[in-house]
């Protein structure tokens, strides 16, 4: 029987096959977060099956897609949660890691609602309120960033 290649090196080749099509298929690529903050303060993360690190929702704008139309649809799929009142923009950041191409729509969501406690799958392995002073280990610089600009008025920057 024939080595498969280790999950790392197979998730890393369908990661670049995926960033080369978006890269000619796309003249630029935008993407969606959001803050979505309940009653207690408490900010939603989750962490991917796929990358490490606990981040905000969120995902790539489709073609045909608004951004709120993204951001409704990747809450409802990563989180199983609607939005029940348009979320206010938070900004626009350049994210130079992905590409030189990509930028990051960050909204606050203060009213929505929870569908159902959100159970892992293929792409959420977990997911859940967190205290914005005791974020789960892991929480990635960027979402510690956004959270910062936001709850302790630090400068905002312009790269994720």
């Amino acid at each position: 029987m024939p080595d498969m290649p280790r999950p790392s090196l197979l998730r890393r080749f369908v990661q670049w096959g995926l960033h080369t099509y978006w890269r000619f298929s796309r003249g630029l690529t935008l993407g969606v977060r959001g803050i979505v903050l309940d009653s207690e303060n408490r900010v939603f993360l989750i962490r991917h099956t796929y990358i490490p690190g606990w981040h905000l929702p969120g995902g790539g704008v489709e073609t045909g897609e608004t951004a709120l139309e993204a951001l409704t649809r990747e809450l409802r799929e990563e989180g199983a949660i609607v939005i029940d009142e348009a979320p206010s923009l938070s900004g626009v950041f350049f994210n130079n890691k992905a590409s030189r191409r990509d930028h990051v729509l960050v909204y606050v969501v203060r009213e929505f609602s929870v569908l159902g406690v959100k159970k892992p799958d293929r792409e959420i392995a977990e997911a859940g309120f967190f205290p914005l002073d005791q974020l789960p280990e892991g929480t990635t610089r960027a979402t510690r960033c956004r959270l910062a600009e936001i709850f302790d008025e630090a400068p905002p920057a312009m790269t994720w």
